[in-house]
């Protein structure tokens, strides 16, 4: 198999659930071993931020890059959304420093590359196969990686004890298909009760009904609903899917998460490239 990129420009506008800032993003072709990289238009700057584990600065609420003092927040259900479909080189411009939530989930996003088409490159497409068991704690939280098929396998539970979530388990096989129908729709959701004090911090300051699936006292608030029943464990193996792919190949085997997060799967990724537990295969 052959590395992948776009076929055609393609863009589109929203908000940043944190800053609020309304941004354009453009994604554009890229060449062979050029990899995901995020250029911010509004710096004037030709920077480009490589979508990569080394650059990861902060992990609060979502995954930051950072490179040379250039920012780019909230990457994580696009960089989910690139791996999902197989597109290993592209070059996503940003008019602003945050990646558009749009609706909150990554179907967009889905729907975004599909439309640009998908094209080969010359270079052969390599992924990371997981030879010896990872695992990175903090108090009962666990992110796991472990040897297993040649394809990511994601097993994820979360335990809130807000009764309108309460344990969610939910496993499934990274595929294409698979990730466009079980887990891009899933939003990212809150507790109403949680929303002054992420504001008092500078965060949601774009978020909304429209954007994220908000919990209160007596349940969702949204007045569409759930898109599953189990969205919040969903849209936890979308975040993780995202951060996954800052390894900068598909990573192979099984990922197994409990009450796992931005921050823990990040250290995941990079205890994997400092033990050096994986083999660089062809895909």
């Amino acid at each position: 198999m052959m590395q992948r990129t776009i076929r055609n420009t393609v863009d589109t506008r929203g908000v940043g659930i944190h800053s609020g800032n309304s941004v354009t993003l453009t994604l554009a072709p890229a060449g062979s071993d050029e990899g995901v990289g995020f250029i911010r238009e509004d710096l004037n700057a030709r920077l480009r931020v490589p979508a990569h584990f080394s650059r990861v600065r902060n992990t609060q609420l979502a995954t930051t890059l950072t490179d040379d003092g250039v920012s780019i927040a909230t990457v994580e259900h696009l960089t989910a959304s690139l791996l999902a479909l197989g597109v290993d080189n592209v070059t996503i411009a940003l008019s602003g420093p945050e990646v558009p939530i749009l609706d909150g989930s990554a179907e967009p996003f889905v729907s975004l590359i599909r439309s640009a088409g998908i094209s080969e490159g010359s270079a052969p497409r390599k992924g990371a196969r997981i030879v010896g068991p990872i695992t990175v704690t903090s108090g009962d939280c666990r992110a796991e990686l472990r040897p297993g098929p040649d394809h990511l396998h994601l097993d994820y539970t979360i335990v809130y004890e807000n009764p309108h979530i309460g344990t969610q388990r939910f496993s499934f096989d990274l595929t294409a298909d698979a990730f466009a129908r079980e887990v891009a729709p899933a939003r990212t959701f809150g507790l109403f009760n949680d929303i002054n004090g992420m504001y008092a911090q500078g965060l949601a300051l774009g978020g909304s009904l429209e954007n994220a699936v908000v919990i209160g006292d007596d349940g969702v608030m949204n007045p569409e609903g759930l898109r599953f029943d189990d969205e919040c464990v969903r849209h936890k193996c979308l975040d993780a899917i995202g951060d996954l792919s800052l390894f900068g190949m598909p990573i192979l085997g099984d990922f197994i998460a409990y009450k796992s997060g931005h921050r823990l799967n990040h250290l995941l990724v990079q205890e994997l490239f400092r033990q050096q537990a994986y083999e660089i295969i062809p895909l």
